[in-house]
């Protein structure tokens, strides 16, 4: 983080020239009233707990049962750790922002933040193709699956992921080091998004939409692509069941999983790939809302309480003494939701 830090600088420091430009910026965040701000903080330090409870329960989970040691839980273990990482870059600063009544973010910290939510969302759009694509291979290629989707491809399926979502975040962080922050430094938004920093730089941002546009859609239409071609598959496979449950099951797991990917990708495209000069302040927060804080704490819900080995680990992980060794009364209320199941 240090080294990053120091690095905005010197590119700062090469950009700037003579020119004046801010040190910091101001987070306007989704409300200016004294009333909706408590009901915010209240609101988002609800849901950043329930994500951060719920993903680390799955990691915690998938890396403690050896019966999960497979390429689906691998996935899953490191879409719930970008998940947990995604939201953990942008709430707990608007968070504080909200206790303190202090809106000022400094340009390092602003772009670090920005640089890091990249590649949190990218590495979502990649893992999702990818689970959709082990969905796709265990289901339609059963007798297969354990050649085709062998321990040493899975893992380099996630390390080519997480280093694609880095490159991307490095190419918008370099592109925007040498703009210039002129005119207004206040950011209508919760958190230090690309969006809303392109237009507020008094710079030519061209280069930078224009990458924005082409990255960002060949970014997302591979994925989506593997994941609308994954499920037509499925359900083609699923007709061909002659158990009525069987179907419903996975009709609704294939309709779960769909309803998360629209609204990830539904939410990001509206937030990023409209016109500048069509964009709302409203519309934009509204979708990173859901992309960023919504989205993320509803994965571990539809990934994973609706599996019934993940129930299965999560009963084992509670049953020991050791994980809750004070709180058999959490262990309780937490593991009630599962019986019911």
């Amino acid at each position: 983080m240090k080294t990053l830090c120091s690095f905005l600088q010197v590119g700062r420091i090469m950009h700037q020239g003579n020119q004046t430009t801010v040190s910091e910026f101001l987070l306007l965040g989704l409300s200016n009233w004294a009333e909706q701000q408590k009901l915010l903080f209240v609101l988002f330090l609800g849901m950043y707990l329930v994500t951060v409870v719920g993903n680390g329960l799955i990691i915690l989970a998938i890396g403690l049962d050896s019966y999960l040691h497979t390429p689906m839980y691998l996935f899953l273990a490191n879409l719930s750790f970008a998940d947990l990482s995604s939201i953990s870059t942008s709430v707990p600063n608007m968070l504080m922002n909200i206790q303190t009544k202090s809106q000022s973010i400094s340009y390092e910290s602003c772009i670090t933040q920005m640089y890091f939510s990249i590649v949190f969302v990218v590495i979502d759009n990649f893992l999702l193709g990818v689970m959709a694509y082990d969905r796709f291979v265990a289901i339609c290629h059963p007798l297969s699956y354990t050649t085709i989707m062998e321990p040493r491809l899975c893992i380099l399926h996630t390390v080519i992921s997480w280093v694609l979502s880095n490159a991307v975040a490095l190419t918008h962080t370099l592109l925007l080091l040498p703009l210039l922050f002129c005119d207004s430094n206040a950011l209508p938004h919760f958190f230090c998004d690309l969006a809303p920093l392109l237009r507020l730089s008094c710079s030519d941002t061209v280069v930078n939409e224009l990458v924005l546009l082409v990255v960002g859609l060949s970014v997302i239409t591979f994925p989506f692509s593997l994941i609308l071609f994954s499920c037509v598959c499925i359900v083609r496979a699923v007709l061909r069941l002659s158990c009525t449950e069987g179907k419903w099951k996975a009709f609704s797991t294939c309709g779960s999983h769909l309803t998360v990917v629209l609204l990830f990708y539904g939410t990001m495209v509206g937030g990023y790939f409209c016109p500048s000069s069509t964009h709302l302040d409203d519309r934009d927060n509204v979708g990173a809302v859901l992309f960023t804080v919504v989205t993320p704490m509803m994965n571990p819900f539809i990934y994973s309480l609706r599996n019934k080995d993940m129930k299965g680990a999560l009963r084992k992980l509670f049953s020991r003494k050791r994980v809750l060794p004070l709180m058999p009364w959490a262990t309780e209320f937490l593991l009630s939701p599962l019986q019911h199941g």
